[in-house]
């Protein structure tokens, strides 16, 4: 057969590949892979499927020469009864085509479709990713007459992504119910009150049909199709769950628009966060690792991938949103000072004291040089102070309404961003937890600190509380460097196969999505 490298294009379809399927062409004397030039052999109908089936990962099949493939596999099969129709041409575009459908799966398996780096939120989480090598890993999978084992040596590493790939899967079912029975269409809901039970409203017969669309409610009769009954009840909270919505049973605007999520859109949710899988290094799995999910609002600490503390944390306001990376948490500080940063000293600290004097001695706060030299606050004439030019810093003492609360955790990074206990405990009682400067603060501070200096006895329990309610601060080392992840998923399942969406507070899943919807516009990484 002919070079692939000759043209750009076979069939009219760009080739991706460059590197890669030179070399895997020229190592075998330009011979054929998927078949002898007579027939197609199962492998070559097993490749077509698994490009089929990649809708599954969130990718598009006809991002991999699909609709030319089965072209070609239709010409082929007519030329069955037309007395070989089908030309040692298109043995060969067809081989070509199967070749660079296969190279660039393994590609986005591996690597992922998008690249981070592109994309408008910053995404420092870094990976060492090793050359795959993709050509010897296809003779291997053409050896062993199984491209589907091949494929799932690519995945990533963590037991999630399979449970959510199977998660989609049953997603797309029901799609094809949604189109039958809703002709792809869900009318936006809209109340101006929360309903609790016992109210009436005009929508509520459609809210009861969408709720049996999913399961969550049985198909029954209501005595009033208006009113919200028990039944119903039951069925919101299950869609509450769902969603990370408070399981009150209250129909509020949070309720409302999960309801509002048709399969499509949470097909959408779905392909976006398995893609955010595939950027993840594959080594954090292993390791003592504390995962934080912005989008879920909770921070875990894993040892040897088991869950052994889950906290509610509160993550950045959208417009001071706290950003993905990941650091190594090496010291925490027990009774820390608040060195009030100058757009919250400019922005929020000096008006308030020039509408109450007595500002800074009730917040516990001290004027200071850059030399940490105090400054008697009543020698500023803070009425005419320019507050862009502030010459000062405001610094919080420790104490219980410290800002930063008793204790933080530090992971240095070039965000300055950090774990921290809080004094203001009624806020995790909110669904909505984006209310912070960018810091994560946790529900669970003391048990946090428990677990990080469990290798050391000197560290009871009793230490631990004496020294969160010192008057200066107390700096302790950790004995390790533990992996720090700040992540941000909007999808995944859990062990019994639960499908769970949250809100995408930060607006960063669309850009992705946009990505993952076009076609290959460029020669691949590969």
């Amino acid at each position: 057969m002919d070079s692939p490298e000759n043209s750009g294009k076979v069939n009219d379809q760009e080739l991706f590949s460059s590197v890669v399927i030179k070399r895997f062409y020229s190592d075998r004397f330009f011979s054929p892979t998927w078949s002898n030039g007579v027939v197609l052999p199962e492998i070559a109908y097993e490749m077509r499927y698994e490009i089929q089936q990649i809708k599954f990962d969130g990718l598009n099949p006809t991002d991999y020469h699909l609709n030319a493939i089965n072209s070609l596999f239709e010409k082929y099969e007519r030329s069955k009864d037309s007395n070989n129709d089908f030309q040692l041409a298109d043995f060969a575009a067809l081989d070509i085509l199967l070749t660079d459908a296969y190279i660039i799966i393994s590609s986005h398996l591996y690597l992922g479709k998008v690249n981070p780096d592109n994309l408008k939120s910053e995404w420092n989480i870094q990976r060492s990713a090793p050359e795959l090598m993709i050509d010897r890993r296809l003779v291997e999978a053409i050896a062993n007459q199984n491209i589907r084992k091949s494929f799932e040596e690519l995945y990533p590493s963590f037991t999630i992504y399979k449970r959510m790939r199977d998660g989609l899967r049953f997603m797309y079912e029901h799609h094809d119910r949604f189109d039958k029975k809703y002709i792809g269409k869900w009318k936006k809901l809209k109340i101006d009150k929360s309903l609790k039970l016992g109210d009436s409203h005009n929508q509520m017969d459609e809210i009861r049909s969408r709720l049996q669309f999913w399961n969550f409610v049985a198909q029954y009769f209501p005595a009033e199709e208006k009113v919200y009954d028990s039944l119903l009840e039951q069925g919101i909270k299950l869609l509450q769950k769902r969603h990370g919505l408070e399981m009150d049973g209250v129909i509020g605007q949070g309720t409302i628009h999960a309801l509002n999520q048709s399969p499509e859109d949470l097909i959408a949710t779905a392909k976006v966060n398995m893609e955010r899988l595939r950027w993840l290094p594959a080594n954090i799995k292993d390791q003592e690792l504390i995962l934080v999910n912005t989008a879920n609002y909770q921070l875990d600490f894993i040892l040897k991938r088991d869950t052994i503390l889950s906290s509610k944390v509160i993550v950045g306001k959208s417009y001071h949103s706290t950003p993905q990376f990941s650091a190594e948490m090496s010291y925490l500080v027990f009774s820390p000072t608040w060195t009030v940063p100058n757009s919250i000293t400019r922005n929020e600290i000096i008006p308030s004291i020039r509408r109450n004097p007595n500002y800074l001695a009730s917040k516990n706060m001290n004027v200071i040089t850059n030399s940490g030299a105090v400054v008697d606050p009543s020698t500023i004439d803070w009425q005419k102070v320019n507050a862009r030019n502030f010459p000062y810093m405001i610094r919080q003492e420790p104490g219980e309404q410290n800002s930063l609360g008793l204790v933080k955790f530090m992971f240095p990074n070039k965000y300055s961003v950090y774990i921290h206990d809080t004094p203001s405990r009624s806020l995790f009682a909110r669904e909505d937890r984006a209310l912070s400067h960018g810091c994560i603060r946790i529900q669970k501070p003391t048990e946090l600190a428990k677990l990080l200096l469990a290798h050391d006895k000197q560290w009871t329990d009793e230490k631990i509380r004496e020294s969160m309610g010192l008057k200066r601060e107390r700096v302790v080392n950790l004995d390790r460097k533990i992996p720090v992840v700040i992540f941000y998923l909007t999808y995944w399942t859990d062990t019994t196969g639960q499908e769970f969406f949250r809100q995408d507070i930060y607006n960063r899943d669309n850009e992705i999505l946009k990505v993952l919807t076009e076609g290959p516009r460029e020669k691949s990484r590969v």
